[in-house]
């Protein structure tokens, strides 16, 4: 980690934004409507989403299963799932990785049947996901396929909220770590995933990560803050990535 010039670290934000905290309402981007950006990030409401999918494209393949864990001051306060007929044959190389088999979801509905459902879980939470471009992704193309309809929308779906990413986090506190995959992340603080790659396992895991970093006095304690972190470190990371290419 790079130290700053007063030797505390690499969270400058952590460190300036307190003393203008009366001023985050107007200068922090990305953050929900529903949360005041002074806001302790411990207080938030969160719905950590997960996806199981057809394959990695989200313009080309299609949600099989949707998870999502709410989390609230510390604590899981509910637990949504739905397996999803993609309307295709889901290949034989995502059914190693997810374990869910055609067969699983032959008679399950479609997305559009499940739609409202799943933005109801989301209403009034701040999003989570682990390496959030993915499932977003994901959500965006499956709402983009329906046709035009009034339907709410949470933070999750709106273009200028950005997502938790407890990945961005996972990629600056256990830099010297090689892997920065779920599993082996929530291995080395001690979670256990009950079922990995089944999407609310993974959501489950995911919140419960993001719960142990939020105890690490070097991230920021406001939400403003705590994202606009998030934002300078991910592209921070995605220059970094161009090197290794």
């Amino acid at each position: 980690m790079r130290s700053g010039a007063e030797g505390t670290g690499c969270f400058p934000t952590g460190r300036h934004y307190p003393g203008i905290a009366h001023l985050l309402r107007v200068v922090a981007d990305g953050v929900a409507e529903e949360f005041a950006a002074d806001l302790p990030v411990t207080d938030l409401v969160l719905a950590c989403l997960d996806t199981e999918t057809t394959g990695t494209t989200a313009k080309e393949d299609r949600i099989v299963e949707v998870g999502i864990v709410l989390w609230r001051a510390g604590e899981i306060t509910g637990r949504h799932s739905w397996l999803i007929n993609p309307e295709r044959q889901i290949p034989q190389g995502a059914i190693d990785v997810h374990g869910i088999s055609n067969e699983d979801v032959a008679d399950k509905p479609v997305f559009a049947d499940v739609c409202d459902e799943i933005l109801a879980a989301l209403e009034g939470a701040v999003p989570v996901a682990y390496n959030a471009d993915f499932d977003r992704g994901f959500v965006l193309a499956e709402l983009d396929r329906l046709p035009p309809a009034t339907r709410a929308t949470p933070p999750a779906v709106r273009a200028k909220v950005d997502w938790i990413d407890p990945l961005v986090w996972a990629r600056e506190l256990q830099r010297a770590e090689k892997s920065k995959a779920l599993g082996e992340v929530a291995a080395r603080l001690g979670i256990k995933i009950a079922q990995a790659h089944r999407a609310t396992d993974d959501a489950e895991a995911t919140v419960k990560v993001l719960a142990k970093f939020f105890g690490d006095s070097r991230l920021p304690t406001a939400y403003g803050a705590f994202m606009q972190e998030q934002r300078r470190l991910a592209r921070e990371q995605a220059e970094q990535r161009k090197h290794w290419r």
